[in-house]
C-alpha cells in the first residue's frame, strides 16, 4: 500500500475482507470490503485534501454513476473524518 493510505483508520471490531488501491475518476482511492456487527459493506476512501473542492452532494452524485454501486437507489453514507480521509460507504447487506 502506498503511503497515501497507510494511516486509514479501521474501527474496532471491523474485519477487512479485501482492500486495494485504485482510481475513481481522477482520484486515487482505497477500496475496501468489510464486515462489522453482522453488516457487510464496501467503502471507497479518498484523501480528504483530494476532494475538498467537492460537496457531499457532488461526491454522491458522481458515485451513483459508478459501476461499484449494486443498486443505484441504495443507501450511501459519506463521512469526512478528522483522520484526513473521506469515506463513501455503500452496498450494505445484513446477515
Amino acid at each position: 500500500m502506498t503511503d497515501k493510505f497507510k494511516e486509514v483508520p479501521i474501527e474496532k471490531d471491523t474485519k477487512i475482507i479485501f482492500r486495494n488501491e485504485m482510481k475513481f475518476g481522477k482520484h486515487d482511492v482505497l477500496y475496501e470490503m468489510w464486515i462489522w456487527d453482522g453488516i457487510t459493506a464496501e467503502s471507497v476512501i479518498f484523501a480528504s485534501k483530494d476532494v475538498i473542492e467537492l460537496t457531499d452532494d457532488e461526491l454522491e452524485e458522481e458515485f451513483r454513476l459508478s459501476p461499484l454501486l449494486k443498486d443505484k437507489d441504495s443507501e450511501i453514507t459519506i463521512n469526512r473524518a478528522k483522520s484526513g480521509f473521506t469515506f463513501i460507504n455503500f452496498n450494505f447487506e445484513s446477515d
